[in-house]
């Protein structure tokens, strides 16, 4: 059966509802879109299309049992509210008409580029779980406006960047701890509008300067499997050492530090484990295409890293040299390297040697269904426990390792990277800090508190973020780029493990990874529709249980369910209440009721189908 097709086998029958309400319905739906945003006329046309499908169409399951609204409802949906007009009142202070943010531009890793794009981290994700649609209008005009802002912006001097920071609309050479979280929200846009042609031709050029495929961008070796440098990009790998300005940019007056912290990071040749976020790129342009050389380079790329990581002993080398050997630009050291196990010697936190296997041997899963992908990240996590120490009942973890061995000891327990070992797997050998995770205690059933409590924390947080914004005195065009980042309210992390049943991907340039993801047939957008919330409570090897709530007590919701955010998954079985079917897909859609709500269990299988950007039929 084709995946991206509804199965109504066994559909029940659509309640007998006047056409007029959904149309009325659609109607006020488009008028908020464009009081928060604008709809073009033919986006409008396509909505009232859409509107009539899914008037047509029967829906899988009914639930129409009334209930109480629940209070996790009500704060879920405030969240998404209150978020989305943060969101757009931080773009109406900080973001010019020409869709500029009001900033110095910098280059480097102080406020660079990338940091223009971080004050955006969430908004295109937000928008895909049910946000309102003003939320991407306006991060579309801070993506246009950013990419012709650091297009025309210089730093004479600067190899890189005296002809351009960006080139071809891309950064022209940096590291990708700033390039990954530069393009955070740019990934998850294809969630938001596959259907963009002006992103599917930008996310297959973005990919080509990856793949070897391109003359002006040669990054990668083909034959020895490696980016060249540490810092790449639009015009290729920098090869000669970094000077100090290279990595901060211009001086500033007043800050010596500004420089003087990269005095010793020169040696940027090789490759290092930060280069595998570009592997959301490859998947992005195959997810969108379905063409296998982008999914072939994903895979062959993380898996020649996965490959290395284990050959070292379940540690993550963070350097190799040219010639494609382990540590061979650093003396055979495997904890060399900028950004590496035995550098930066002004924090422990300046260790990125699990931020780009993270993102990629997830990818390598999602793409081969090989759960062998994930096996270094638990091989890594495993031999940092085992060098741990205790102190004060807090154990603490190494971020360090040198000649004498592990060192610079912190609380990080790296819980994002167990929680995905964990969800890919279900299998917890090694560990050990997802005993005291609220979130996996909460699917465990030994916190029950926990959605309400993290929704509320997160209200909070959003209405500090707007009243700190408000209260802000700086001047336009004097700030740094990353200065507004602290106002950015486009919160998602609980929503994404409470919605969707998914681990938050953050924002160092991750793709989505969940066990459901929605559609509003009747806007034909991704997201729930408006006063639909949704709660996964339990997750297993073979499925999810997800209670879906409509809490508007009058009018009746559809929602289109789909298993994982790139239909990756199928279904298998669905049971609600008594009821039980074989739905065999991996999409179904749920009529709720006026004020209805209730659960459903579902048996899925994971990672069977090839992931794809999709829309409402």
């Amino acid at each position: 059966m084709n995946h991206n097709e509804f199965d109504n086998r066994f559909a029940l029958p659509v309640l007998n509802r006047p056409m007029a309400c959904r149309l009325d319905h659609a109607r006020a739906t488009r008028s908020r879109s464009r009081s928060s945003g604008g709809t073009s006329p033919v986006r409008v046309v396509a909505l009232v299309l859409a509107t009539i499908a899914a008037l047509r169409a029967e829906p899988s399951v009914v639930l129409d049992n009334p209930l109480p609204p629940p209070t996790w409802a009500l704060a879920e949906r405030l969240l998404l509210d209150v978020a989305s007009e943060g969101a757009e009142a931080f773009a109406e202070r900080y973001v010019d008409d020409r869709g500029f943010l009001k900033c110095v531009e910098r280059w480097g890793g102080n406020d660079g580029a990338d940091d223009a794009m971080e004050n955006f981290r969430g908004w295109t994700l937000l928008y895909a779980l049910g946000g309102n649609d003003g939320v991407l209008e306006l991060y579309k005009k801070a993506w246009e406006g950013h990419i012709r802002q650091y297009t025309l912006a210089r730093a004479p001097g600067i190899e890189m960047a005296e002809q351009g920071m960006y080139w071809r609309e891309f950064v022209t050479s940096f590291d990708w701890e700033h390039t990954g979280e530069a393009l955070a929200a740019f990934h998850l846009y294809g969630l938001a509008r596959p259907d963009d042609p002006t992103y599917k031709t930008r996310t297959e050029r973005f990919a080509r300067f990856y793949t070897g495929d391109d003359l002006l961008a040669d990054n990668y070796d083909k034959g020895l499997k490696i980016v060249k440098s540490l810092h790449n990009g639009s015009r290729g790998p920098k090869l000669t050492p970094a000077s100090e300005m290279d990595w901060g940019g211009l001086q500033v007056e007043g800050d010596p530090d500004r420089l003087s912290r990269y005095a010793t990071a020169s040696n940027i040749r090789g490759d290092h484990p930060l280069n595998l976020c570009a592997t959301a790129l490859g998947f992005n342009a195959f997810a969108l295409t379905g063409d296998r050389r982008y999914r072939d380079w994903a895979v062959e790329y993380a898996e020649a890293w996965r490959s290395r990581v284990l050959a070292n002993g379940g540690n993550i080398p963070t350097n190799i040299g040219l010639d494609g050997s382990i540590g061979g630009e650093w003396d055979g050291k495997w904890y060399g390297g900028v950004f590496g196990w035995n550098f930066w010697p002004q924090s422990n936190g300046r260790n990125y040697f699990i931020r780009g296997p993270r993102i990629a041997f997830g990818i390598g899963v999602l793409l081969t269904g090989d759960r062998r992908f994930i096996e270094p990240l638990r091989r890594q996590i495993g031999n940092l426990y085992s060098a741990s120490k205790t102190d004060g009942g807090k154990v603490l973890l190494p971020r360090k390792h040198g000649d004498e061995g592990f060192y610079g000891y912190t609380t990080s327990q790296h819980l994002d990277v167990q929680r995905d070992v964990y969800l890919f797997t279900f299998d917890r050998r090694g560990l050990t800090g997802l005993a005291s995770d609220p979130w996996i205690r909460y699917l465990d059933g030994k916190n029950p508190e926990y959605p309400l409590r993290a929704l509320q924390d997160e209200i909070g947080a959003v209405r500090s973020k707007v009243a700190a914004m408000r209260a802000d005195s700086s001047t336009d065009y004097q700030r740094p780029s990353d200065y507004t980042q602290r106002f950015n309210p486009a919160v998602t992390g609980p929503l994404v493990r409470l919605m969707l049943g998914g681990n938050d991907p953050g924002g160092s340039g991750n793709i989505l990874h969940s066990r459901l993801f929605y559609y509003d047939p009747v806007r034909s957008r991704p997201g729930v529709p408006d006063q639909v919330a949704a709660l996964v409570d339990r997750i297993g090897s073979g499925g999810v249980r997800v209670r879906l709530v409509n809490l508007d007590p009058l009018e009746p919701r559809r929602v289109v369910v789909q298993a994982g955010a790139y239909g990756e998954h199928r279904f298998t079985t669905l049971r609600s209440g008594d009821d039980e079917k074989r739905i065999q897909g991996n999409r179904f859609e749920v009529l709720l009721a006026g004020g209805a709500g209730g659960t459903l269990e579902i048996d899925m299988d994971l990672f069977v189908n090839q992931p794809r950007f999709r829309t409402i039929p």
